[in-house]
């Protein structure tokens, strides 16, 4: 394997690592309490469950935290009641979510383990300034790309959707009746739209974040080796 040919496996290593851990990262806040609230009441789902807000607020809750700490029950009933609110077919969905949520955040800790490692082997200015430089044009590919995939995501969500569920779970068990199912109500299609839209949002702007640091950075790091050789 040439030099050049190694260096730019390491590139796209640490750019898709970079990437990972971006959308890991991006993906966290749209996961508590506050945003649950502010994107079920954008997408009208007290009126689609007939739930009070306390009540849809809690199933919320332990759905999420099913789906986030365990065990994957996803069991919840609403208080005074014994019958879950999520049928055995639904359950058995966010099951399968779970397996999808789990496996992608373990991708995404050896992606930052790679970058740690990568830091870690970066040796001597010169060696980390091209580190550095490497993670800002990471930043600037992760910007553009969510923005152009973004737009185009937007153009197509229907399709985008349904093509993620084939994609990711292609046993078909993800087609739910919204005017029966308490999984689609209780997360209505708006509250999916403008969660994607905010995750990208995210994206962007820790891609942009990540460009601006890297970049001052190398510069410093550039800018003291040539001092040193002026020197």
């Amino acid at each position: 394997m040439t030099a050049i040919v190694r260096d730019r496996i390491v590139a796209l290593l640490v750019g898709l690592s970079a990437a990972l851990v971006i959308i890991a990262v991006a993906i966290l806040p749209f996961l508590t309490p506050v945003w649950m609230a502010v994107g079920q009441a954008q997408a009208q789902a007290t009126a689609w469950t007939g739930y009070t807000e306390a009540q849809l607020s809690f199933v919320t809750g332990a759905i999420v935290h099913d789906l986030v700490v365990g065990p994957p029950d996803f069991a919840v009933a609403l208080p005074g009641t014994a019958v879950p609110v999520l049928t055995q077919a639904e359950r058995s969905h966010m099951r399968d979510v779970r397996g999808v949520f789990a496996g992608f955040y373990a991708v995404a800790a050896v992606a930052a383990l790679v970058l740690a490692a990568a830091l870690a082997l970066a040796r001597g200015r010169e060696a980390r300034a091209r580190l550095w430089r490497r993670l800002a044009r990471a930043g600037t590919v992760i910007a553009a790309a969510t923005v152009v995939g973004g737009g185009i995501g937007v153009l197509v969500f229907d399709q985008a959707f349904t093509l993620f569920h084939e994609i990711f779970f292609p046993e078909g068990n993800w087609s739910f009746d919204p005017r029966v199912s308490k999984l689609v109500q209780i997360f209505p299609d708006q509250f999916w739209s403008d969660t994607t839209v905010g995750v990208g949002i995210v994206i962007v702007g820790l891609a942009l974040a990540l460009r601006w640091l890297a970049g001052r950075r190398a510069a410093r790091l550039g800018s003291g080796a040539a001092g040193a050789i002026a020197t």
